[in-house]
């Protein structure tokens, strides 16, 4: 019970720093950071670039994980490339959350980065 507890609690904490992060008018370089990592973890994606002017997500989307290996250098992973529009940055954001433990443990390692309080939580 407690595990589900964590969880939602990962949950609702991340979607706080996402709304935190999307009331500005200027994106700032930390919180741009922010959201490529969600949106890298969301698509298994690679060079994600955000053009918050004109609502625009670029990003090579890896399409087989099976021909990585990270004891080599990979020149020849299947990618496709996309160029996605979304309408408002928060619900885009949001929507791209995965509840998977691999994604929550991700979220509290980003939540501990960018929160500076004592209280982080921890998967």
């Amino acid at each position: 019970m407690e595990d589900s507890g964590l969880r939602s609690r990962i949950l609702i904490e991340i979607k706080n720093l996402i709304a935190s992060s999307c009331t500005k008018q200027k994106v700032p370089p930390k919180m741009k950071k922010l959201h490529v990592s969600i949106l890298k973890n969301h698509y298994n994606a690679a060079n994600v670039s955000m053009d918050y002017h004109r609502r625009r997500v670029e990003m090579d989307i890896i399409m087989d994980d099976k021909d990585y290996d990270p004891k080599t250098v990979n020149l020849s992973i299947p990618t496709l490339h996309t160029n996605l529009w979304f309408k408002n940055l928060y619900d885009f954001l949001v929507s791209c959350i995965d509840q998977d433990p691999k994604s929550l443990a991700l979220y509290a390692m980003l939540l501990k980065s960018y929160k500076n309080n004592e209280n982080s939580l921890v998967a």
